[in-house]
């Protein structure tokens, strides 16, 4: 079955059941080291890992660790501009949960991003990343420790479906004259607008199954959070694309209010709801202009449409969600994306769950990251429905390679996102204790140690 690696003699594999794990007490797991300061991290990283499951178990669950490969270290082992060999994509197929360090983006070879890649071919669709405060980490912000976030990112559509054609290309060239003198007239909305002739081109594809299975998993995420966290907000720019982002935001809405009807409300919900509570007399259309401040200013047409989604939202969900009951339900909510660049600096603590398209969840992961500590405390995974890895967020820094002077904390939390993952939460809860305390401690790597105050020699 492989060409050049051999599985551990010890273990089993870890399966999955409708999109869940099944977790023997002895998995088998995959492991990447990484390029660049993954010869450091890495090694940091399994010690701790092992310590923490040791400790929690004792000798009843153990992971039993596979070298894998991918990057600059597989080309040493497989050849020149073999940067994802066969081996390292059966191995992650066949063992469900694997874990890998920073990798290079290849120079040659046809790779875009390995790391693009391997979410792809594994239909690793989410990108989950927490940001976590951890008391004495170094932030710009003044109350870091308000800013306790899980974005869930969309992982491949959008722009990372990577379809773009270069500026004077013939098929450029032809796909923009289609669209300026067919496709756009024949839109009317569109008026007319013109694609320049010096242009690239690139499409962004929103897919309603690709959106769905996204919100989906956040909303079971947000469903094992403590109550007050329990809070899924839809992330996007559907003010002005309309049939991409916002569809994503109208098809997440759908999950929410059938599939999680029972569990979920949404904000225009819980207003309708609350109006009704606090006057059980309230008209339609007093509940109506409530909820939209300029009710009065709209045409007869839309104010009908709106005192209609009155109406609909009392006769369907009073009885289960009314009285206060949509209280205890998961709120989904939806935001802009440049507001909520704002609101995750101003108003941290009112976000839980953030979830997104893959350009917006992009930018938002890394800038929730540097508010807590940078890409350093940045932890990452990318799980699909028989699949995850978990991954370092930050790059190679070839630099400071062999050092032994990069922050591991990504790639230690990202593993302690895969216990979480596999339920040995025990583990888990010790690795971040551990983390906790080195920190306060001020027992930290440089990247930290220059930024806080005073300077740690």
């Amino acid at each position: 079955m492989y060409d050049k690696i051999t599985p551990p003699e010890t273990g089993s594999r870890i399966t999955f059941l409708q999109g869940k794990p099944i977790v023997p007490d002895n998995p088998i797991i995959p492991f990447i080291r990484g390029d660049g300061t993954g010869i450091d991290i890495w090694p940091a990283t399994q010690k701790v890992i092992d310590a923490a499951v040791s400790a929690a178990y004792s000798d009843k669950r153990q992971i039993s660790w596979f070298k894998i490969y991918a990057g600059d270290e597989a080309c040493d082992k497989y050849g020149t501009y073999q940067y994802l060999p066969e081996d390292t994509l059966t191995a992650i197929a066949e063992y469900g949960v694997a874990i890998k360090g920073p990798l290079t983006t290849p120079v040659g070879g046809g790779i875009r991003s390995l790391n693009v890649a391997l979410r792809q071919i594994n239909d690793l669709y989410a990108c989950v990343r927490p940001c976590q405060y951890y008391p004495g980490t170094p932030s710009p912000h003044r109350h870091p420790e308000k800013l306790d976030v899980i974005i869930y990112r969309e992982n491949t559509e959008d722009i990372y479906l990577g379809i773009e054609w270069p500026q004077g290309s013939e098929l450029a060239d032809k796909l923009i004259s289609l669209l300026n003198n067919e496709f756009i007239p024949a839109t009317p909305e569109h008026g007319k607008k013109q694609i320049r002739l010096d242009s690239g081109i690139g499409i962004k594809p929103i897919s309603k199954t690709g959106s769905q299975r996204l919100v989906r998993r956040a909303i079971q995420n947000g469903l094992r959070l403590p109550k007050s966290k329990q809070m899924v907000t839809l992330v996007h720019k559907g003010n002005i694309m309309k049939y991409t982002e916002g569809a994503f935001r109208d098809w997440g809405y759908e999950v929410a209010t059938t599939e999680f009807r029972s569990e979920c409300v949404t904000e225009v919900e819980s207003w309708i709801l609350s109006n009704k509570e606090k006057n059980p007399d309230i008209s339609l259309a007093d509940n109506a202009r409530a909820i939209e401040p300029g009710f009065n200013s709209l045409t007869p047409e839309k104010q009908a449409k709106i005192i209609s989604q009155v109406e609909q939202v009392i006769n369907d969900i009073w009885d289960s969600h009314g009285n206060g009951k949509w209280k205890e339900k998961v709120m989904v909510n939806d935001r802009i994306a440049d507001s909520i660049f704002q609101q995750i600096q101003t108003r941290p603590d009112e976000y839980s769950i953030l979830a997104t398209m893959n350009l917006n969840g992009d930018y938002l992961s890394d800038a929730a990251a540097a508010l807590v500590g940078g890409l350093g405390m940045g932890p990452g995974a990318n799980i699909g429905d028989n699949c995850a890895i978990f991954e370092a967020t930050h790059g190679t820094a070839p630099k400071h390679a062999g050092l032994d002077r990069v922050n591991p904390g990504s790639l230690i939390l990202s593993g302690v996102m895969m216990l979480e993952y596999m339920g040995w939460q025990e583990a888990a809860d010790l690795i971040k204790q551990g983390l906790g305390n080195a920190i306060a401690s001020r027992e930290v790597t440089y990247d930290l140690a220059r930024m806080m105050t005073p300077p740690v020699e």
